[in-house]
């Protein structure tokens, strides 16, 4: 037991004095971890116009309801619901056959008077002969000539009679007054059809081609619009005549499709709202914009200007602040405060310059992998092996000025 005190003190006077056992290794070094990978590119400088945002809806240029101008009974309908019809298509056809015994019987009064109009005028110059004989009286032979000239009258009104019953036999076939789409038939075939305007309504028709955009904006907007448009044409322009330009897409749409241009303003403000409802004209050749349906806005407000855009997605929050990360010539990780703008429908956002300074077109953004950067410590940034293919922004006209990405930069550090 002695012994083991001995050594077991021995052991720690070797310890103390740094003295290792033979055959022992020294321990290993930790190995620093390489920087990590992030993707980077650099901010991408389009011309673009602000734009302003509405809720607006579709109405057909051209709406009519199908009424019958005659009393009968419908025979055929010769449609199918929800066809597109031309002007002068027919389409439904009542029972003709009441109509046209009308007629018949109409015509044969006629021949009846033009009968009775000979045997009077063959009477009136018989009077007339006999006046001068002695035989007859001036009055007989003046009342001969009224029961002619009546006779005459009769079998005019009689003919007119006959024209307004071709008229009802003509109106017995119900064609489209215009093009467009026509509804469901509000009567089948066997109803009976009265005539007037308390009468249910056949069918409806609307227009397709062109569609009107309905919208409301507040007075001062629209003036802005207006003097906007005329700066660029040089003059002062109504707007009719400024053919304001906008696009627009449906709820289901992810951006704005379809365009069109400013045509009307109301003639007064709405003393309720503030607001003046405005009215564009779109072209629907194809007939997919359906009147009733809602629809996103968007205005195109002054000239095209420069912007610098960046992904959405490498914005970063700091409280009340946002900024991306960016690297320098060291490939250090730096920050830089920006003022975000419109998220453009391509997934990048409008940046603006910030009072303390802010991003420019030069410099490197971290675009992937952010999770991972550290302020103030290096990385090794993937570029781009080919400048992205630039995209029109769909909030604008723009076109694009400057490439996305581009492949020259610092090198990576290792």
């Amino acid at each position: 037991m002695k012994a083991n005190l001995l050594l077991a003190c021995g052991l720690v006077v070797a310890a103390t004095l740094g003295v290792t056992q033979p055959g022992c290794d020294k321990p290993a070094q930790r190995a620093e971890p390489p920087p990590p990978k992030v993707n980077v590119a650099k901010p991408e400088m389009r011309e673009a116009v602000d734009a302003d945002e509405y809720n607006g809806w579709l109405r057909s240029v051209e709406t009519v309801d199908i009424r019958s101008r005659v009393r009968g009974h419908l025979d055929k309908v010769h449609f199918v619901d929800g066809d597109l019809v031309k002007k002068g298509q027919l389409l439904f056809e009542l029972d003709p056959r009441p109509i046209q015994a009308d007629i018949d019987r109409s015509k044969d009064q006629v021949k009846i008077y033009q009968a009775q109009q000979v045997a009077a005028q063959k009477e009136e110059a018989r009077l007339k002969d006999l006046v001068t004989k002695g035989g007859a009286s001036q009055s007989q032979v003046e009342s001969a000539e009224a029961e002619s000239q009546s006779l005459e009258a009769q079998i005019e009104a009689g003919r007119q009679e006959v024209v307004r019953k071709s008229l009802d036999l003509e109106y017995s076939r119900i064609t489209a007054p215009i093009d467009g789409r026509i509804g469901r038939a509000m009567l089948s075939a066997g109803n009976l059809v009265n005539a007037g305007g308390s009468d249910p309504v056949l069918a409806t028709i609307v227009s397709v081609d062109p569609i009107n955009v309905y919208f409301d904006v507040d007075e001062r907007s629209l003036q802005r619009y207006i003097k906007a448009r005329g700066e660029l044409a040089e003059r002062p322009a109504s707007v009719r005549e400024s053919k304001m330009p906008f696009t627009f897409g449906l709820e289901t749409d992810r951006d704005y499709p379809y365009s069109g241009e400013i045509d009307f303003a109301n003639n007064q403000v709405d003393p309720d709202t503030g607001t003046i409802q405005i009215r564009g004209v779109v072209p629907n050749p194809r007939g997919n914009l359906v009147p009733g349906s809602r629809v996103q806005i968007r205005l195109p407000i002054g000239k095209p200007h420069p912007v610098l855009l960046v992904p959405d997605t490498a914005i970063l929050t700091d409280q009340d602040k946002r900024y991306v990360l960016t690297i320098d010539d060291k490939n250090v990780v730096q920050r830089r405060d920006v003022d975000p703008g419109k998220l453009l429908d391509d997934g990048n956002r409008v940046v603006r310059a910030t009072p303390t300074g802010g991003l420019t077109a030069g410099e490197w953004i971290i675009t992937q992998g952010i999770q991972m950067a550290r302020l103030n410590y290096p990385v090794e940034p993937i570029r781009p092996s080919s400048p992205a293919p630039t995209t029109q922004a769909t909030a604008s006209s723009a076109t694009p000025t400057a490439a996305a990405s581009e492949t020259a930069g610092p090198a990576a550090a290792h």
